[in-house]
C-alpha cells in the first residue's frame, strides 16, 4: 500500500478508525494514522550504518533485537523467548557463552520464517572488518556465533563475559534478514540502498516510502506476531524543521501526535503545554551534551589525511589548551538557559546509572576564567594585538560545529563569548541534524568525520551497563577512511591505559569492580580533556493527549513500544 496522505490529523485518524474499523476494538490498524515528528530527519533505516539516534529510533519500528530495555532500564525479551541467565542455563557457568532461543513462529514482514541463521548472519554482517559497522563495540570479544538449530543461537566469547548482552540487545543491534542483506556485506554494505532504506523486519511496521532526510511512510506489518497490534494502520515519520516547530505541532496545533528531542527553552515548553493539547515528557538516562575535542588536524590542506591520526592537532594536542577551554565554561548557566529541570550540570561523560557517576571531576561545575587565563599564560600562549593567543606562529582559532537547533546555537554563542575571554578565537558552524548525524560517505559534515576543531552533540547507550559505551573510546574505534568513518571515538583519543581498562572490564563480573573500572575510564577521558561534558540531559519529548500507551524510554528507542500505542 502506498501512503498518499502524509499528514493525517488526529481528528482524521479518529474518523478513519471509526469508519473503517468500526466495531473492531481489537483489530490491527483500528486507530488509523499516527504522525511522528523528529526535527532531525532520518537518513537511513539500518542502525549498523548509523550512530544517529533519529536513525536508530526510526529503524526500531521495523527491525527488532532479541531483547531490549523498557522505560525502567529492565531487559525484556522481544524476539527471544526469555533472557538467558546463568540461573536458567542460558549463560554458561564460565561466562563464555550465551544461548538465545527465538520465539516460535516468528515471521519477517514478507511472510518468510525468522531463523537462527538470520541472527548468525547479522553478527557476521557487523563483524566484517570491511563493513565499517557503527555498532562493532557491541560485539566486543565475540569469537563465534552459531545456529544450534532453527531457533537456537549460541554466542561464544574469547573471554569470560560478565555482561554478555551486547550483541542483539537494544535498538543498535537488531536482527537483519539474511535473504535481503546477503549481498550487502563488507564494502558493499553502504551501497545497498533499497535494503538500508526499507529493511524487511519483524517489527510492527513496514516502510512503504523512504525519503532520506525528509519523510518515512510506514504501514502496519500484516505478519506481526500479535494479531491485535499495532493499533495504528499507518505512520508518518516526518523529519526536518527545528525543535520549537516540532513542539508546537504537538502542543499547540495538534498536527502531529509525538515530537522527539525538544531542545528548546523550558519556559517556552511550559507555555506551549498550557494550551492543553499535549503533554511534555521527560526521563533521565545517561544522555550528556558534550564537546568532543579533535586530537587530530582537520586542515583541508591535508586531503585524505585530515582528521586522521597521521597528523596531531596543532594546538589542541596541548592539554593546557584543552583544560582552559573546559575551565572557561559556566555549566550551571547552560542548564538554566537550555534545559531547566530537564538538565543538570555534569563533569562526566558517564553520569548514570548512579553507581558509575564519578565524583573526581566535580570541580568543573565552577567556571574559572582567571584560572584558564593563568594556565594559558604559563603554557606560553601569549595574546596578540587582536587579543587572540598564539605560540610559535600557531593561533588559538577554533572551528566549533554542531547540529542546528536553538539550544545548541545558544550554547555556541555563550561558549564563544567565554572562550573569547581567555583569548581563543571561535568560528561557529551549525549543520542540519539529518546531515550531521547521517551516514552519507560523500558528505564532509558528518559528526564522524569531524572536519572541525571541536564539535558538540549528545548520544545515549541502550540499557544500564556501560561496557560497550565506554569501549567507544578505545583506539580501535577511531573513525578513519579505512573504516568508512564509522567509528565512535570522535576525539581520536588513543591510550594504552584506557584500552587496558576496556579489556579488564570485559573480564570482570563483580558489579562494584565494574563500576570502578567504568569510572576510571571516564576519569581518563575527563582529566585529559578530550571530551568536555556540559549538561546531563533528560530526554524531553511531547505526546498528544489523545495518545495512549506512550512510555518515554531513556534506555532504548523512544519508539520501543509503539506497537502498544493507541488512540484514546
Amino acid at each position: 500500500m502506498k501512503i498518499t496522505n502524509l499528514l493525517m490529523t488526529a481528528a482524521g485518524a479518529s474518523l478513519l478508525a471509526s469508519t473503517a474499523m468500526a466495531g473492531s476494538h481489537e483489530a490491527r490498524g483500528r486507530d488509523g494514522h499516527v504522525n511522528l515528528i523528529y526535527w532531525q530527519a532520518a537518513s537511513i533505516m539500518n542502525p549498523y550504518l548509523s550512530g544517529g539516534t533519529k536513525d536508530t529510533n526510526a529503524a526500531s519500528m521495523v527491525v527488532e533485537p532479541l531483547a531490549r530495555y523498557d522505560e525502567n532500564g529492565n531487559m525484556v525479551a522481544y524476539l527471544a523467548e526469555e533472557i538467558p541467565t546463568v540461573a536458567n542455563g542460558g549463560v554458561s557457568e564460565d561466562l563464555t557463552t550465551i544461548t538465545w532461543k527465538l520465539k516460535a513462529g516468528l515471521k519477517w514482514s514478507d511472510g518468510s520464517a525468522v531463523t537462527a541463521s538470520d541472527v548468525v548472519f547479522t553478527g557476521g554482517y557487523c563483524m566484517d572488518p570491511d563493513g565499517g559497522c557503527q555498532q562493532i563495540g557491541q560485539f566486543s570479544d565475540v569469537t563465534n556465533i552459531e545456529a544450534l538449530d532453527d531457533v537456537t543461537v549460541k554466542i561464544t566469547f574469547g573471554v569470560p563475559k560478565p555482561f554478555p548482552y551486547g550483541p542483539f540487545v537494544g535498538q543498535e543491534t537488531p536482527i537483519l534478514q539474511e535473504a535481503q542483506f546477503a549481498d550487502c556485506t563488507g564494502v558493499a554494505a553502504p551501497t545497498c540502498t533499497d535494503a538500508n532504506f526499507g529493511p524487511i523486519g519483524t517489527g510492527p511496521f513496514v516502510v512503504t516510502d523512504f525519503r532520506a532526510n525528509d519523510t518515512i511512510s510506514l504501514e502496519a506489518n500484516d505478519n506481526y506476531r500479535d494479531a491485535t497490534k499495532p493499533a495504528f494502520a499507518s505512520v508518518t515519520f516526518k523529519g526536518g524543521g527545528d525543535a520549537a516547530a516540532a513542539a508546537r505541532s504537538v502542543l499547540e496545533t495538534g498536527e502531529f501526535d509525538y515530537a522527539w528531542n525538544l531542545q528548546i527553552a523550558p519556559e517556552i515548553l511550559v507555555q506551549m503545554e498550557s494550551k492543553g493539547m499535549g503533554t511534555v515528557l521527560s526521563s533521565f538516562g545517561p544522555l550528556v551534551e558534550r564537546i568532543m575535542v579533535n586530537m587530530t588536524d582537520p586542515s583541508a590542506s591535508l586531503g585524505d589525511e585530515r582528521s586522521t591520526v597521521a597528523h596531531a592537532h596543532p594546538f589542541l594536542s596541548d592539554i593546557n589548551v584543552r583544560k582552559a577551554l573546559s575551565l572557561a565554561i559556566d555549566r550551571p548557566l547552560l542548564v538554566e538557559v537550555g534545559y531547566g529541570k530537564a538538565g543538570k550540570p555534569t563533569c562526566n561523560v558517564l553520569p548514570a546509572p548512579a553507581i558509575y557517576n564519578s565524583t573526581a571531576n566535580d570541580a568543573c561545575q565552577v567556571q574559572d576564567i582567571a584560572a584558564a587565563n593563568a594556565l594559558l599564560d604559563g603554557a606560553g600562549w601569549a595574546r596578540g594585538s587582536d587579543g587572540v593567543r598564539a605560540k610559535d606562529g600557531v593561533r588559538l582559532s577554533i572551528l566549533y560545529q554542531t547540529s542546528t537547533n536553538a539550544v545548541r546555537q545558544d550554547f555556541q554563542a555563550l561558549i564563544k563569548q567565554w572562550w573569547g575571554e581567555i583569548g581563543v578565537e571561535t568560528e561557529l558552524k551549525n549543520i542540519d541534524g539529518a546531515v550531521f548525524f547521517g551516514g552519507d560517505q560523500s558528505s564532509p559534515d558528518t559528526f564522524q568525520k569531524l572536519f572541525a576543531d571541536v564539535e558538540m552533540y549528545a548520544n545515549n547507550f541502550s540499557g544500564t551497563d556501560p561496557e560497550a559505551y565506554m569501549g567507544n573510546w578505545a583506539c580501535s574505534n577511531i573513525p578513519s577512511p579505512e573504516n568508512a568513518w564509522l567509528g565512535m571515538n570522535m576525539p581520536r583519543h588513543c591510550s594504552a591505559e584506557y584500552d587496558g581498562l576496556v579489556a579488564e572490564m570485559a573480564e570482570t563480573a563483580d558489579i562494584a569492580t565494574r563500576a570502578e573500572l567504568a569510572m576510571a575510564m571516564n576519569d581518563i577521558l575527563m582529566q585529559n580533556y578530550v571530551i568536555i561534558p556540559l549538561v546531563h540531559r533528560g530526554n524531553v519529548s511531547a505526546s498528544a493527549n489523545t495518545l495512549d500507551g506512550v512510555a518515554l524510554n531513556a534506555w532504548d528507542s523512544e519508539l520501543w513500544n509503539i506497537a502498544d500505542w493507541s488512540r484514546k
